[in-house]
């Protein structure tokens, strides 16, 4: 277990290549199009129950994702963000947590600032090498496969919170 992860009360997420697969998908029309794993879903709630918060900071600008982020209960939106520091500031500046009570979850050199600010760090397996070196965590599974519930899990189990959050779907009293 990470013992970095066990005080994490924030979780902040990239999108193309943590939550979807990184490709960006076009209709005829223009349509932006982007798959996302119901488990990875799942597992933000799990997390959200446990009472961390969850956050989002792209570079890309969506509508898919702001309408992904509302299903998820997810408040904490910075798209657009080329200088993914600047939303990261004004999140910490907003929550008031120290950086070590924070995690973000990256894939590519653009989240590196951030991956070296936070307490915990996290990449999907197939995150540039670059990344992956320099994380505190790297998934057993690609973005937007299943990666993101792998690190809610860590995160859950680290913090104490799996036995009570779980309880319920294992038949238990929690």
């Amino acid at each position: 277990m990470e013992p970095k992860a066990a005080g994490i009360r924030l979780l902040l997420l990239d999108v193309d290549g943590v939550l979807t697969n990184g490709q960006i998908i076009y209709d005829g029309v223009g349509n932006e199009l982007k798959m996302f794993d119901v488990r990875d879903g799942h597992g933000l709630k799990l997390i959200q129950r446990a009472g961390i918060k969850v956050g989002i900071i792209t570079g890309r600008k969506s509508e898919v994702v702001a309408r992904r982020a509302t299903e998820l209960g997810i408040e904490i939106l910075h798209q657009g963000a080329l200088n993914k520091l600047e939303p990261y500031a004004q999140i910490v500046a907003q929550t008031g947590l120290p950086e070590a009570q924070i995690a973000y979850v990256g894939d590519d050199l653009v989240d590196l600032p951030v991956l070296r600010r936070v307490g915990f760090s996290a990449s999907v397996s197939d995150a540039d090498p670059a990344v992956r070196e320099r994380v505190d965590y790297v998934a057993s599974l690609p973005g937007g496969h299943g990666a993101v519930r792998e690190i809610c899990d860590l995160l859950l189990k680290a913090g104490g919170h799996w036995e009570k959050i779980t309880a319920s779907y294992f038949g238990e009293q929690g």
